[in-house]
């Protein structure tokens, strides 16, 4: 049964545990962080751990949208949205991962730690692992010795844009 690209992207998002979290500053400039996902809801919805006193947070105040990207060798993810902080000590005590500690010396009832809750509206993948990523390096071949582009073709296993 073939997957959707809902549910593949879904599964992408699943498999990466760091993404870069980019922003507006005041200026109106771009800036991306990495930061580390706490969980990935099935319906694109994104949950990260920061501080409140974070430039981020003053960032998404003045403008809530934002995109997250994630990439290893052969798989890429993009996803745009909005980002909002949420107080929710009951979901932060769920995910709460001895690691963060490092992040908040408090531990999970630090007082500067706050949720943020990426909302995806629209979101992209590209998978080139496997046989996906054997048939991309012959066209890539191809198109080298022949001076044309790789034809990659529209197979949603390999790439599809996703509106969530």
């Amino acid at each position: 049964m073939a997957t959707s690209p809902d549910n593949k992207l879904h599964e992408l998002l699943e498999e990466f545990g760091t993404a870069m979290l980019a922003t507006r500053t005041p200026e109106g400039q771009l800036r991306a962080r990495p930061m580390g996902l706490a969980e990935v809801e099935q319906d694109g919805t994104l949950w990260f751990l920061t501080s409140k006193s974070s430039a981020k947070v003053d960032e998404l105040a003045r403008d809530g949208h934002a995109a997250v990207t994630m990439q290893s060798k052969t798989k890429f993810v993009s996803v745009s949205g909005t980002a909002t902080p949420v107080e929710d000590r009951a979901r932060v005590a769920r995910l709460w991962k001895i690691e963060w500690k490092a992040w908040f010396p408090g531990g999970k009832d630090d007082p500067d730690l706050v949720l943020l809750r990426f909302n995806a509206d629209t979101g992209e993948y590209w998978d080139n692992s496997g046989t996906s990523g054997i048939k991309y390096l012959i066209e890539a071949g191809k198109a080298l010795l022949t001076g044309t582009r790789p034809e990659v073709g529209d197979d949603p296993k390999v790439h599809a844009k996703v509106t969530l």
